[in-house]
């Protein structure tokens, strides 16, 4: 059930944008800061067709179980695990980054497939509904490829080729979500990778806001765990919903809007 009441209303020089409290409603959070692959969007199988060929080149087994402990983490250390069952001769660093970086190139790759479509009616309708209600929304991601991504979903402008107000015409005429998000921490602006605080905290800082009336939406272990690590709580979908990891636990993407209301 969605909360209908709005948290703001427009009211021009006061608050983010020009929005003010409604009724004296106190709000316990002002920021979403989304998880990307899993929450917004799903590129399971392209991580997977990426890690399979290179695991099958080394060789060492691989299999969807395998992949599913990858989630959440950095590309490093996912290379890490999948050496977990390497017997042959040990890897140097530089072959090590070398195998990382012809993953990332088939997984590049492949993910220039996604378009707008793969942009669920689900998430965009959720994240217009937010964007409506006042709340400041960020995306805070492990991934060194999630602008690229956001980008081929329609959701991040510099990706899709264009800059300044012909890429926010584009986005709005695709996706209708122009500007959408307020923040963007990625993989190339953190040091260290989920369950490690670090872009939850970034994310918060970059929205201007405190860490207790963040809310984080993951779907792994690692994220939730990041989230609570940075003094904020977390709702999940997915997998982690199912397991019930999070502070709450959402059948859909669009439960969000239920939580928000408590």
């Amino acid at each position: 059930m969605e909360c209908l009441e709005p948290p703001y209303s427009k009211n021009k020089g006061k608050g983010r944008e020009g929005y003010l409290p409604v009724n004296n409603i106190v709000m316990k959070w002002k920021g979403i800061i989304f998880d990307l692959d899993g929450v917004l969007c799903s590129t399971d199988q392209y991580h997977y067709m990426a890690w399979k060929r290179v695991a099958d080149q080394l060789p060492v087994y691989f299999d969807e179980e395998i992949n599913q402990r990858l989630r959440g983490v950095s590309r490093a250390e996912s290379l890490e695990i999948i050496l977990e069952k390497y017997t042959g001769t040990p890897l140097h660093t530089l072959e090590k980054q070398k195998i990382l970086a012809e993953k990332n190139q088939i997984y590049r790759t492949a993910l220039e497939q996604m378009n707008e479509q793969d942009l669920s009616a689900e998430v965009r309708d959720t994240i217009l509904r937010l964007r409506e209600k006042g709340y400041s929304l960020a995306v805070g991601s492990s991934s060194k490829n999630a602008r690229f991504i956001l980008g081929r979903l329609g959701l991040y402008a510099a990706s899709a080729g264009h800059t300044g107000k012909e890429a926010d015409m584009t986005i709005e005429k695709k996706t209708g979500l122009a500007n959408v998000f307020d923040a963007i921490i990625d993989g190339t602006q953190i040091t260290h990778s989920k369950p490690h605080p670090e872009v939850f905290q970034k994310a918060a800082a970059e929205l201007g806001l405190k860490p207790k009336v963040c809310l984080v939406v993951e779907d792994a272990a690692a994220g939730v765990e990041a989230a609570h690590r940075a003094g904020m709580e977390a709702a999940c979908v997915g997998q982690a919903g199912k397991d019930h990891l999070g502070d709450y636990n959402l059948e859909s993407f669009k439960d969000i809007l239920s939580v928000l209301c408590e």
